[in-house]
């Protein structure tokens, strides 16, 4: 013989939370949605948060976004997903959006770097604001045009579209690596440049240059590659195979460059770091993989997610969104040392 089922309990209700407190339940929906300053007593506010809190209630946040036209969701649109950078950005986002009731769409844009297509019928019905890392400004126009506040992640910060701007000091990322390998002594450098034409990499060849031009006696060629490990091997190769004075170290705009680069120093039988010095930019999980472990720019993509958000609810409240750039920090590694001749 099976028991009678026990009734659910039914769900307390802003009326149950007003009843307790003693208010009407205007008031409660001014204390509970954090419009009450100026309106409501602290008094008061702290008593409808305490009849809240033991009777255990909770807003209706379906019914709440419908009154206010909020759907409580961002779309977050990166190049790719294959980057372990750009899933570390969507942690840092979803993990703040979670702490105030928003859901975070990741969306890989389908050309990588824009344009982006708007992934819904419409983005204004489904979204309340999109946020974009490492892309231009202009490839967002399909879902900006339906009037979304957009925030850009290191992207250019002289773009006047979006709402406001996240980037990380890249341009202090690079002078830390050219600053560390000429104090080693090299003077003959590779770049393994990114062949992805964006305002990050932009800024790291920049970087680069005026660094190595303040050397005075420091040169520097440039080739050009896709984000590929297998690309960025072939790259290298070929330019260290180029007869003259072979470069001492390799500066590669990412860690995935960096790892083809030191497998092109392994194909041509040169030792990294004793013939041959590497340095990666990101920090991912592969710069602990390779042997030598590299030296590379840690870049602290959970904390550019997370205000990247922050910045979207800021504009969303009509509050003025912090923009700053993060630091950034050179991790030394085993993949760098002095060049041979100064070793001799």
């Amino acid at each position: 013989m099976t028991s009678p089922q026990q009734p659910v309990p039914a769900r307390p209700t802003s009326r149950d939370v007003a009843r307790a407190a003693g208010v009407s339940q205007a008031t409660v929906s001014l204390v509970l949605g954090g419009k009450w300053p100026g309106r409501v007593s602290e008094v008061t506010a702290q008593r409808v948060r305490e009849a809240a809190a033991e009777l255990g209630y909770r807003p209706n946040l379906a019914a709440r976004s419908l009154r206010l036209g909020r759907t409580r969701t961002a779309l977050l649109v990166v190049p790719a997903l294959t980057n372990e950078f750009f899933a570390r950005v969507y942690a840092g986002a979803a993990a703040v959006a979670a702490e105030h009731d928003f859901g975070v769409v990741l969306y890989p844009s389908p050309d990588g770097t824009g344009p982006a297509r708007d992934p819904f019928a419409s983005a204004r019905a489904a979204l309340d604001g999109v946020i974009a890392s490492s892309m231009a400004a202009d490839a967002l126009d399909a879902l900006h045009g339906a009037d979304l506040p957009l925030v850009m992640l290191d992207s250019d910060p002289s773009d006047t579209g979006p709402a406001a701007h996240v980037n990380l000091d890249i341009a202090d990322g690079m002078r830390q690596v050219t600053d560390h390998l000429l104090g080693l002594g090299h003077r003959r450098f590779l770049h393994l440049a990114s062949a992805v034409d964006t305002w990050t990499f932009a800024v790291r060849a920049e970087a680069l240059h005026e660094a190595l031009g303040a050397a005075g006696d420091a040169t520097v060629r440039t080739v050009r590659a896709p984000l590929d490990v297998g690309a960025g091997r072939e790259a290298a190769e070929q330019a260290l195979a180029v007869t003259g004075e072979r470069p001492t170290a390799i500066i590669c705009d990412d860690d995935i460059l960096a790892a083809g680069a030191c497998k092109a120093a392994r194909r041509l039988g040169l030792r990294v770091p004793d013939e041959l010095s590497v340095t990666g930019f990101d920090d991912l999980a592969l710069a602990t993989a390779l042997e030598p472990e590299l030296t590379t720019v840690r870049l602290p993509a959970e904390q550019v997610g997370g205000q990247g958000m922050e910045a979207l609810l800021a504009v969303l409240d009509g509050r003025p969104a912090e923009q700053s750039g993060l630091p950034v920090e050179l991790v030394v590694r085993g993949s760098t040392a002095p060049p041979p001749a100064a070793r001799a």
